[in-house]
């Protein structure tokens, strides 16, 4: 017997994100969300989305067991922004019994029909700062944290719901060159004096002056929503989601791993490289204290892969050569650090400036994920 229940109690919720950690138990390449974001991301008062999106969010027992969980997001900006009538789903996690998947999707079915949406579609969640996208290939490779994990019966799931592509995202992993390349950092000099740049002393302000970075910080983050506006599924942040990923980036932040680009002291563009949280997440479920502690200092000053957060360039300035000024700082900060390899994180199939970036690299495509589509009729 299955019964699927919407949620709404703290300790429904506890339930809901701590199903993937059992669920994920022991498997090697998943990565845990932190166990505090997930739970500001369906907060309202916290997660500012919820201005223009609304939420609904269901666990399945099967036999009186937790067997799965979904939420539905009903994103009116992305809808109204792109003309759609989408209600997404996230947060998909389910044993391997495709009748809990029938009886989740159900759910999301009956109230994208009273909402009158035309399609369902996700993983996608409340922005295009969440993860997003359901894996396809490469499920013996490690996960990033701004990536989602899943079994491969979960596209097995999918395809028997009778689900389409509705687009893909590649993620490469990039060998680090053990030595760094001075054609580049020549190529950077110039750049840099014939445009008039900068590059923001990121150590620095740290260290002497944590509110001017924050400053600088909010203006890249303005930059990332003018950069990556026209991409699918992406909407307009406020400034107070901007903040809360704002204090995420202060949490993992190695000053060597970002670079940002100013002229006439205005971000231009910007690039974060973190390192990578999937030991410190596996060891303390989600949590950094106190089981991950021990592994987040470590990490923090030490990690052999890095994962790419997020690269972006103003309009203006694009093709103005700011990404090689954020390649050579950034590469220059992995070298030091010792770090081997750099997971790009997902990168939308049709972005060929992100992944042209890496052209001249010794890289692999090793994931790829997909934006699944369910017609609601």
């Amino acid at each position: 017997m299955i019964e699927v229940k919407q949620i709404s109690s703290k300790k429904d919720k506890k339930k809901f994100f701590k199903f993937v950690f059992d669920l994920y138990k022991g498997n090697p390449y998943a990565c845990p969300n932190f166990y505090a974001d997930e739970f500001a991301e369906f907060d309202p008062e916290i997660n500012d989305a919820f201005r223009f999106a609304d939420c609904k969010m269901f666990l399945a027992y099967k036999d009186g067991k937790l067997a799965g969980r979904i939420a539905g997001i009903w994103h009116r900006g992305a809808n109204d922004k792109f003309g759609y009538k989408q209600l997404r789903f996230t947060r998909f996690d389910v044993i391997d019994d495709f009748e809990v998947t029938k009886a989740l999707f159900a759910e999301l079915y009956k109230w994208a029909k009273e909402l009158g949406m035309e399609e369902i579609v996700g993983p996608m969640s409340f922005s295009d700062l969440n993860e997003e996208g359901m894996l396809i290939d490469g499920f013996d490779k490690d996960s990033c944290y701004i990536e989602i994990y899943n079994y491969p019966y979960y596209v097995e799931h999918m395809e028997k719901l009778g689900a389409y592509k509705v687009v893909d995202w590649n993620c490469y992993r990039v060998k680090v060159p053990e030595k760094h390349d001075e054609r580049l950092q020549r190529l950077s000099d110039r750049i840099m004096e014939r445009n008039g740049y900068e590059l923001l002393d990121v150590a620095y302000y740290l260290k002497h002056d944590k509110k001017k970075l924050s400053d600088y910080i909010m203006q890249a983050m303005d930059v990332l929503d003018e950069a990556f506006e026209d991409l699918y599924g992406v909407s307009p942040l406020s400034d107070k989601q901007k903040k809360r990923e704002m204090d995420t980036i202060y949490q993992v932040l190695v000053p060597g791993f970002a670079g940002v680009v100013l002229k006439d002291d205005k971000v231009i563009a910007y690039g974060v490289v973190m390192p990578s949280m999937k030991e410190v997440m596996q060891k303390g479920r989600g949590r950094v204290f106190p089981r991950g502690i021990i592994p987040y200092l470590k990490t923090m000053k030490h990690c052999e892969v890095a994962d790419m957060l997020s690269i972006g360039v103003a309009k203006d300035h694009a093709n103005q050569g700011a990404v090689a000024i954020i390649m050579n700082g950034v590469l220059k900060g992995l070298i030091k650090r010792g770090v081997k390899y750099l997971e790009t994180g997902p990168e939308l199939e049709s972005n060929d400036n992100v992944q042209n970036l890496w052209k001249n690299y010794d890289r692999e495509l090793a994931k790829r994920r997909r934006c699944w589509g369910l017609k609601v009729e």
